[in-house]
């Protein structure tokens, strides 16, 4: 008998012989190629010092004659541009950098030597070539030749490189700009770290942002991505408290085997060590040769301070207008991000992909791409929260006029100071420091961290707490609009010799907001700091108060750029700590608060004194409104 089935045909029967079935494995499978529109490339590439150092390129299938944007940085190559079987380059890198690849660009990204992939050896924020570094190479030299090689060695390019890079990576754009490559033709320092001591990332006013060592343990424990810092409790406010002072916090981390912890406790003042690394400094000793355009957040809750300082200390020694700013309605790195929205705030469109189309692509296009069109960018491409628009401006800061609102009686601020004069007082208990934002506080980078959004945290859990002052204006029936930094003047007695003060400009929406009635009421912070009183006349210099004896604070604030609308009202507060942002000051003069022991941290009364032409005030840097 036979019978057909569906492999062929099969004998039965006879001498019970049966035939084997044919394998399910074909001999030689030959697959349709995968046809992907990229070409992940590494590359090893020496520098002057012999070291080699890991470079990934991600370049568009068939390109030839394209520019090249590098990046360089300490957070993994390789999982920047993934290894992967995908068939889209934006299916292995960010949607930022997926749009700069459509856009025609290859992608470069070197691990900074002595991390993940690079040899040598690893300095956290390594200093440039000088006082700080003795030695023959440094981030400048490492750009240098990374740019020399990559021209010489990738044919799809038209030798024309771009560099490009967030926080520390934009720190290393910026030291790039100290001595250029010449095929170096276009800059994006995004967020950079410019000053570590006066305002980007370890201090602020003096005080020292302790939430810092979360950082420093992921990244300088290993050569590769370290652990997060582990705690005891959910709670870092109760973590902080309960380990006493920054030194008592590092010695029960084992933090004292980083050596960039014990660099941080031996500088607590902007001495000689810190001033020889101030990029803002050290960038205007040549003239600006590199198009750039210098990126900035209003709400950066890491490096807020380098992008602007930057930009205006190279103002003066760049008659060319080579250099241009970006300030965005932000938090830190947000212009990679979606730009709609920070936290509870609406910004009416996805403002960072605006940025990016209409400002950083076009940038690149015009200096990097063969023929590029001109962008016809103006020197500061800023958006203007509150009204919620991006202007075109000359200059920045754009405010030439500052508009005095003083503090007044019964916790009142007027753009007119009264006659009356007085004082206002809270007691300020180093047992009970003042959180910076809701508790539970979780780590910077911990499971449920709201890091990214804190600074536009609604404030109204804080301005009734009896160790805050609150002095709020009456309803605006005009808009008020502020282009740059504000500062909160404070006339203040204390009875302890040392003390921290803290100063927010907030926009205080009306009690029934018929657009959004979440925001009913709201306190909006549109910018806050932090001054650490010995140092409130010199960073270099500590001073103690005399108990019972006026001084006067001046805290600089961020630069915003906002406007107050009418129904809203502006409010100041002041209280003097801000934890575990910043480690408390004991209020008692000691030589290194680094090592205040616990007899040190005392109670003391704070007084703010207000009225009169001398009275505490916020000079705001206004503009006209449309």
């Amino acid at each position: 008998m036979r019978w057909t089935i569906g492999w062929g045909l099969v004998a039965l029967g006879g001498a019970g012989l049966a035939q084997e079935l044919p394998s399910d494995i074909p001999k030689a499978f030959k697959p349709v190629p995968i046809v992907r529109h990229y070409e992940r490339r590494v590359a090893e590439i020496p520098m002057r010092d012999g070291v080699k150092l890991h470079t990934v390129l991600l370049i568009p299938r068939g390109l030839t004659g394209g520019p090249i944007l590098l990046d360089r940085t300490p957070y993994h190559a390789d999982r920047i541009i993934k290894a992967s079987d995908a068939t889209e380059a934006d299916q292995i890198v960010s949607a930022s950098a997926g749009e700069l690849v459509r856009a025609g660009y290859i992608l470069a990204v070197q691990d900074v030597r002595g991390k993940y992939g690079s040899q040598g050896v690893y300095v956290n924020e390594r200093p440039l070539r000088g006082p700080d570094n003795p030695g023959k190479v440094d981030h400048a030299t490492d750009a240098y030749d990374t740019i020399d090689w990559l021209v010489k060695h990738t044919p799809e390019s038209n030798g024309r490189v771009g560099m490009i890079g967030t926080s520390y990576d934009g720190m290393m754009v910026a030291m790039a700009l100290t001595d250029p490559h010449p095929a170096l033709k276009a800059a994006v320092p995004a967020n950079p770290v410019i000053n570590t001591y006066k305002g980007d990332d370890d201090f602020h006013g003096g005080a020292t942002r302790v939430i810092g060592y979360d950082y420093y343990y992921s990244q300088d424990t290993a050569k590769g991505e370290g652990d997060d810092l582990p705690r005891a409790d959910y709670d870092d406010y109760n973590e902080w408290l309960r380990a006493g002072s920054a030194s008592d916090f590092v010695h029960a981390h084992a933090l004292e085997q980083l050596p960039i912890a014990q660099r941080l406790h031996d500088h607590p003042t902007y001495d000689a060590y810190w001033q020889a690394q101030a990029l803002e400094d050290i960038l205007p000793r040549r003239a600006p040769s590199v198009p750039t355009l210098w990126i900035a957040a209003q709400w950066d809750q890491e490096d807020i301070y380098g992008a602007v300082a930057a930009f205006t200390a190279l103002e003066p020694v760049d008659p060319q207008g080579l250099n241009h700013l970006a300030f965005g309605p932000w938090r830190h790195g947000g212009w990679m991000g979606d730009g709609s929205t920070l936290g509870a705030i609406k910004f009416d469109a996805d403002t960072a992909r605006q940025f990016r189309q209409g400002t950083l692509i076009p940038f690149l296009d015009e200096h990097l791409k063969t023929n590029g069109r001109p962008a016809n960018l103006p020197r500061v491409f800023a958006f203007q929260t509150g009204t919620n628009r991006w202007q075109r401006l000359d200059r920045w800061p754009a405010s030439t006029a500052i508009q005095r609102w003083s503090f007044g009686a019964n916790n009142t601020l007027a753009a007119t100071p009264g006659t009356a004069t007085g004082a206002d007082s809270y007691v300020s208990d180093p047992a009970k420091p003042i959180p910076y934002r809701l508790r539970p506080i979780r780590p910077t980078y911990g499971e449920n961290s709201t890091w990214g959004q804190w600074l536009v945290d609604d404030q109204r859990p804080f301005s009734d707490r009896t160790d805050v002052l609150a002095y709020q204006s009456a309803p605006l029936t005009q808009p008020l609009a502020i282009a740059g930094a504000a500062a909160v003047n404070l006339q203040v007695t204390t009875t302890g010799t040392d003390g921290d003060f803290v100063a927010k400009l907030i926009d205080v929406y009306p009690d029934v907001y018929g657009p959004d009635h979440k925001l009913s009421g709201y306190q909006l912070a549109v910018a806050m700091d932090i001054v650490r009183g010995r140092y409130r006349d010199s960073l270099s210099s500590p001073k103690a108060f005399v108990p019972g004896q006026p001084a006067t604070v001046r805290v600089v604030l961020p630069h915003a750029n906002h406007v107050f609308l009418p129904g809203h009202r502006l409010m100041v507060q002041v209280q003097s700590s801000w934890f575990p942002l910043y480690d408390r000051n004991p209020q008692t003069f000691v030589p290194n608060i680094f090592d205040a022991k616990p007899g040190d941290y005392r109670k003391a009364t704070v007084s703010i004194a207000w009225g009169g032409a001398g009275g505490s005030a916020v000079e705001l840097p206004v503009v006209p409104t449309p």
